[in-house]
């Protein structure tokens, strides 16, 4: 469809049980026929999106929105403002994202309107996103790299949205990458050179303790908080969502692919690397029962899969000179060569942000390949 009658979309918040059940419904549908696209886990997608579950909201609040045409519904879209990221920045914008609509600028319009019109109301004057729902979780739209299925935690969209989106008057804001490396090749000569070099006697990278579980997770946030901050979009992982985080990611950490990096016995790197989910739950169509969290579970933990994701890295800020550039390539190869005994073939390493040179040169360097693209846009209010 080209174009609707914008007369005849009617876009309303989402205020009851069955209304939230169609929002999160609706990409099934959309996305039909996508032999790409990975059905979400419906379980997973309400606690997401569920005050009493997601401690996002307790920093941060947010609407959804329905749009209808004679009464189906045909788009989505949330709006939500994080007083975190506000507190940081100081700049008024507020967040869109959950996107997903049929091919109808009619029905785009309308829903940045609606999600547009919620964030000026409460003091907001840009519109940023998509956000599903924070930086933390799944971020930007697929604008590249539809041919191969998203990892753990990344978006996968239809090819028309990025237009409609900017037809609908949003311009592009940062794009951020995804890079997959095949880890049956070997290292570059340079990178081993860099890696086998005298470190400090006092340099300890090491896997994960799962006798210390929390704590160990409490220390790689405080290193992530401490790396990322003062980068674009920046919110910090606040403890409850560490425990969340350390809770929800438990029955997928495996401590041979989460490497820490001491010095003098002071965390200072670490890089997270976790089994490719979607990969385990592709045909279950959203569902868990009556078979498929048997399907799930063998497929974890008896059949394996073959591709990780590393969702999280970081050095700490004040680790200095040439030591600052070597941690990256040390952590990433304790992760590669445990993946690689394990029957792992592929890692994922996103998201990257498109002007993150530094952690962009290590990537390329290790011999990745730049192969999905995910756009964020913005539109003053």
């Amino acid at each position: 469809m080209l174009h609707g009658d914008p007369v005849r979309v009617d876009v309303r918040a989402v205020t009851d049980p069955k209304d939230m059940d169609r929002f999160i419904r609706l990409p099934y549908r959309l996305h039909k026929g996508d032999r790409n696209w990975v059905p979400p886990l419906l379980l997973e997608r309400k606690e997401a999106l569920s005050a009493k579950h997601n401690p996002y909201f307790q920093h941060a609040e947010a609407a959804f929105f329905l749009a209808r045409r004679h009464g189906q519904v045909v788009g989505r879209i949330s709006a939500q403002i994080d007083r975190s990221g506000l507190e940081i920045r100081q700049d008024a914008t507020g967040h869109f994202g959950l996107l997903a609509a049929e091919d109808d600028q009619a029905v785009i319009d309308a829903l940045f309107s609606a999600a547009g019109n919620w964030l000026l109301v409460r003091g907001m004057r840009r519109m940023l996103g998509p956000f599903n729902l924070s930086i933390n979780e799944e971020t930007g739209l697929l604008v590249d790299g539809w041919d191969r299925p998203p990892m753990l935690m990344m978006g996968h969209d239809r090819h028309y949205l990025g237009a409609r989106i900017e037809a609908a008057g949003l311009e592009k804001a940062k794009d951020v990458f995804a890079y997959l490396h095949d880890i049956g090749n070997e290292l570059p000569q340079a990178v081993r050179s860099v890696i086998s070099r005298r470190l400090p006697h006092n340099l300890v990278v090491r896997m994960l303790d799962m006798k210390r579980y929390d704590q160990e997770l409490e220390t790689i946030t405080d290193i992530f908080n401490n790396a990322w901050a003062g980068n674009w979009g920046f919110v910090p992982l606040t403890a409850a969502e560490t425990r969340h985080m350390a809770k929800s990611m438990k029955p997928l950490i495996n401590p041979r692919l989460v490497w820490i990096a001491e010095l003098g016995g002071k965390p200072v790197a670490f890089g997270v690397a976790l089994p490719n989910l979607n990969e385990a739950i592709f045909d279950l169509n959203g569902r868990l029962l009556p078979f498929g969290l048997f399907k799930m579970l063998w497929r974890l933990k008896v059949k394996g899969v073959q591709s990780a994701r590393v969702p999280l890295m970081g050095v700490r800020r004040d680790v200095g000179g040439w030591l600052a550039a070597v941690l990256p390539f040390l952590v990433i190869d304790g992760m590669r060569r445990e993946a690689r005994a394990l029957g792992y073939r592929w890692i994922e390493l996103s998201w990257i942000l498109e002007d993150n040179m530094p952690m962009r040169r290590i990537i390329e360097t290790i011999g990745c390949e730049r192969y999905k693209t995910y756009r964020l846009y913005e539109k003053a209010l």
